[in-house]
């Protein structure tokens, strides 16, 4: 019986240690990254967080950089300056449009997709990274798109 707890024992100390990550000493490296390339300093989120070589922007929206001013002429202007902002704040933190590999899209009237859309491809060359799109009821300061994205950065 002893014979049987021991190994039942060490059983589940290699599971556990295996479960845990007691084996893995890797340490994960976060940066919060608020450089004011887009946005104004200073507001209650980072634009964009820095996992290892992962790269999470915020959702952004048409404003002008460095203000919370949307830019007018509606969806098409707000979608191109939208996508500008994402292409400024990745190359901000060393990434580029290539290295995005999902994008979430918001856009306050679903009926404009098609709008967006023709912006949108303009944007990538050799791929297009994953997406979801979703019409939602109320975007921040009352934009017609807004999009978040993650960046995978290569480091070799």
């Amino acid at each position: 019986m002893s014979r049987l707890h021991l190994i039942s024992s060490l059983v589940f100390l290699i599971v556990m240690t295996n479960f845990t990550g007691c084996t893995n000493h890797r340490s994960t490296q976060v940066a919060f990254l608020n450089p004011g390339t887009v946005l104004p300093e200073g507001l209650p989120f980072s634009e964009a967080v820095r996992v290892d070589d992962t790269l999470y922007l915020s959702g952004l929206v048409g404003v002008k950089p460095g203000t919370m001013e949307l830019v007018s002429g509606g969806i098409e202007a707000e979608s191109r300056q939208t996508m500008e902002n994402i292409r400024m704040t990745l190359e901000a933190h060393g990434a580029s449009m290539n290295d995005v590999v999902k994008c979430t899209v918001m856009l306050a009237d679903i009926s404009e997709w098609s709008t967006f859309n023709e912006i949108y491809r303009t944007y990538f060359t050799d791929h297009y990274p994953a997406r979801s799109a979703l019409g939602a009821n109320g975007l921040a300061l009352g934009s017609r798109v807004e999009v978040e994205c993650i960046a995978v950065i290569d480091h070799r």
